[in-house]
């Protein structure tokens, strides 16, 4: 009897059974073999609960089981099934975090995630010291420090647990762009995780980063304000508690600490969480004499190093490019009239 039992045992586990569709089964902490074999036999991932059961106790597995939700589908074998909550082979969930955003962007991303993280705790741990101190974020805010990546997680992830990750990348990119740090460059971590965020928002082209951060650099040293549109808008949020994406004469001579038309230097903080490629370009600019630059409104832009060339280049690629533009618009409506 034991011999045709064992066999029995033997048989069922090597068995394939066709679970279909893709089958997600949690089992819970705690969990012992009798009751895995039940929760996989009644979602129908194996036939039997009780010679599962067996052959768990048969081969000493119980204790080696792993909690966590498992996704099935097609044909496997009992044995498959269990090597794979032996190996803890759970299911994991992917977001994605593009590169610029502001963290009031970030958190909805995370909200829509199958990991469905709580948006309200996540704005309140952004700003919480005590915990910012903990991830070693130099500042009394997250903003800058969620890098933009792919991150995996497997349900049950906290909202503390997946800033905790996101910061970390942000910390270990910023270790990668410091030791290729220029001769001479002193920004601090806060002051890098700031110019790169500026940097970001000013160009997507990555080859001009580098170019772009050395006008930065080359304003600061000669204490000239940054005036970077960007700043004014992230301003204008905090004032007004909203995004506004434009910009008026009014804002850009409101004072703000963010307002770099207005105040002398770089803002306190990021204002965007930025990439590595802006990371490293804040850290290791190109050498150039470039002072202003001005967008030749394809992504790319016109670097000048002194006020006459600049303003050459915002009567071609501002004032006669959009008066073309507007000229163009008016003929082509005329001919359709």
């Amino acid at each position: 009897w034991w011999v045709m039992r064992a066999r029995t045992i033997e048989a069922f586990a090597a068995r394939g059974h066709d679970v279909g569709a893709a089958m997600t089964v949690a089992i819970p902490t705690g969990s012992g073999p009798q009751k895995v074999a039940h929760l996989l036999a009644a979602a129908g991932v194996v036939t039997d609960a009780d010679l599962l059961y067996a052959y768990l106790r048969r081969e000493r597995l119980g204790p080696k089981l792993k909690a966590g939700e498992y996704e099935f589908s097609g044909m496997v074998t009992p044995k498959q099934v269990i090597a794979r909550l032996v190996a803890g082979d759970v299911k994991t969930y992917h977001f994605t975090v593009p590169e610029g955003l502001r963290s009031d962007e970030v958190f909805p991303i995370l909200a829509r995630s199958e990991l469905k993280l709580d948006p309200a705790k996540l704005r309140k741990l952004a700003s919480d010291p005590a915990f910012l101190h903990k991830l070693g974020v130099p500042a009394d805010r997250i903003e800058g420090f969620l890098f933009p990546d792919t991150y995996t997680f497997t349900r049950g992830a906290t909202e503390e647990q997946v800033l905790a990750q996101m910061v970390s990348r942000a910390l270990e990119e910023y270790r990668a762009a410091d030791a290729e740090r220029s001769p001479g460059n002193t920004l601090s971590m806060l002051e890098a995780f700031t110019l790169a965020s500026i940097v970001e928002k000013e160009t997507g082209a990555e080859e001009e980063r580098p170019r772009i951060s050395c006008v930065f650099h080359n304003r600061l040293r000669l204490r000239m304000k940054l005036q970077t549109d960007p700043t004014v808008l992230y301003a204008m949020s905090l004032l007004r508690g909203t995004w506004v994406n434009n910009i008026t004469r009014q804002d850009l001579e409101t004072p703000h600490p963010y307002n770099t038309y207005t105040t002398q230097g770089l803002p306190p903080g990021p204002i965007a969480n930025p990439g590595a490629a802006a990371l490293k370009a804040a850290l290791h600019p190109i050498r150039c004499d470039d002072l202003y630059f001005v967008s030749q409104n394809n992504g790319t832009h016109v670097f000048c190093p002194d006020l006459k060339c600049h303003n050459a280049a915002v009567e071609k690629w501002q004032h006669q490019y959009f008066r073309q533009k507007r000229q163009q618009k008016g003929r082509t409506a005329s001919s359709r009239g």
